[in-house]
């Protein structure tokens, strides 16, 4: 199949920028939930989603933790920087690696009002367990979409993940049109979270509490756990006519041989990943096994157009993915398997393990919306027109939605 021609205008709907939520509820799974089962649209709550749930079900829960990534500076003439720091370069581009470095390091940074900053030194102070630090920023380079940016700080003996904890400030989505408050640092993140790494928070996990967890728990609901660093790239909009000229974004992934392993023994679980991040990462698997089958690839890696365009032998499923990816970990004697994804998945994809999803709702001309398209056909728009229609808020700290095709 070829998806190249598919037209980005078909999957836009009206949102008025008051449908959009700018700040979450209160409490996080009094949300809303579109509930759609097998073709039946219907609202609930989410604290009522372990008992909507199969009763064979597995929840795949993407780990990741938003890091502090936005750091701002002023200059001796008064002109604020920001510097949004994406993703590390130097001296390692791993992303738990990168955080426990000492300075110098270099990061692929968004930079706000860089027609300001020159060649100088930016410099900021802050205090970190009872201590002043000194940060300081340099531009090195200027990428197509971004820039390098090379960071040191005295003394030297603090981490780099102290540093953006204690000075940076939440990345909020730009279609917030706030500025992060002290409360989002909190509420902009799973009660899950473990791993720094994203500059987006995984939103469809949002809506869990330690209440909904220990249900699922009551219940004998299944779950596991993976990590894709969500990257700005998430939020870039699909300004080409056709998805065959728009180039998905690349994200880094960390998936647990044991979650593996469990995935090779849940022949009847009804798989359902939480959220578009672990959706991607887990079909990615699918993807990375045939690429490594075929020789073509030792790394752990998905192109987005793979999916469209590998030959699949006959006898090539799931199961054997699985084992070639268990091998491979037994033979690199790692208990992770690292790698980066630029799947992207739209109508017409064929899913290898999900079979149901549980997300947000999501921007009009994206491809989170092409994803759902894929999982849940045309369905999407009656779904997106009866939530527009019954009042459900929008986008990250909106309300949530259950798909069971």
């Amino acid at each position: 199949m070829n998806p190249s021609g598919i037209r980005i205008e078909d999957f836009n709907y009206p949102l008025p920028d008051e449908r959009i939520a700018k700040y979450p509820l209160v409490q996080r799974d009094g949300s809303k939930l579109l509930y759609l089962n097998k073709g039946q649209i219907s609202e609930r709550r989410f604290s009522e989603i372990p008992d909507l749930l199969p009763d064979n079900a597995l929840l795949l829960f993407n780990e990741t933790r938003v890091i502090q990534a936005r750091l701002l500076f002023k200059k001796s003439t008064g002109a604020h920087i920001e510097i949004f720091c994406l993703e590390p370069v130097e001296p390692v581009n791993d992303f738990q690696l990168a955080f426990q470095q000492r300075p110098p390091v270099v990061w692929k940074c968004l930079v706000g009002n860089a027609r300001r900053w020159k060649n100088e030194t930016l410099a900021v102070k802050m205090q970190i367990r009872n201590q002043e630090v000194r940060l300081f920023a340099e531009k090195k380079i200027k990428l197509s979409d971004a820039f390098l940016v090379s960071f040191s700080w005295e003394p030297e003996d603090i981490s780099f993940a102290d540093i953006l904890e204690s000075s940076g400030l939440t990345p909020l989505p730009p279609y917030l049109h706030r500025e992060a408050e002290v409360s989002d640092k909190t509420r902009y993140q799973t009660v899950y979270a473990r791993l720094n790494g994203s500059v987006a928070a995984p939103t469809a996990g949002l809506h869990f509490t330690e209440a909904v967890l220990n249900r699922l728990d009551e219940k004998g609901i299944d779950k596991d756990k993976l990590i894709l660093h969500v990257g700005a790239g998430t939020f870039k909009p699909v300004s080409a006519e056709t998805i065959g000229e728009h180039e998905m974004h690349t994200e880094q992934i960390r998936v647990p041989v044991d979650t593996i392993k469990h995935l090779y023994q849940a022949n009847d679980k009804f798989i359902i990943p939480v959220g578009t991040t672990s959706m991607r990462s887990l079909e990615s698997l699918f993807w990375m096994a045939l690429r490594l089958r075929s020789g073509k690839d030792h790394a752990f890696s998905v192109s987005q157009w793979d999916p469209y365009q590998l030959e699949i032998p006959e006898d090539f499923s799931t199961r054997q993915a699985l084992e070639i990816l268990i091998s491979k970990a037994e033979d690199e004697k790692t208990t992770v398997l690292k790698g980066e994804t630029q799947l992207m998945i739209v109508p017409g994809y064929r899913f290898r393990f999900a079979k149901g999803l549980i997300t947000n709702f999501h921007q009009p001309k994206s491809t989170l919306l092409l994803l759902v398209s894929a999982l849940i056909e045309d369905k999407w728009k009656e779904a997106y027109d009866f939530a527009l229609q019954n009042d459900f808020r929008f986008l990250s700290y909106g309300d949530s939605c259950l798909f069971l095709p």
